[in-house]
């Protein structure tokens, strides 16, 4: 992963929206920084995010 990801680029890596990555960025769970006008986040901050959800319990499909 990259040192740094655009908003635009950060939601493609993560499938997160655009919306919910500002209000993580805002509650402080996912570290960003500004470059002029370019909001920049950290990769592996985002990686450690994403890392730290729960496992998805998905359950296997009836056989028919």
């Amino acid at each position: 992963m990259p040192i740094a990801l655009t908003i635009e680029n950060a939601t493609e890596q993560s499938g997160l929206s655009r919306s919910r990555l500002y209000v993580l960025i805002g509650e402080g769970k996912i570290e960003a920084r500004k470059a002029g006008k370019r909001t920049l986040v950290l990769g592996e901050s985002l990686r450690r995010y994403i890392e730290s959800l729960p496992a998805a319990s998905i359950a296997a499909p009836k056989a028919t």
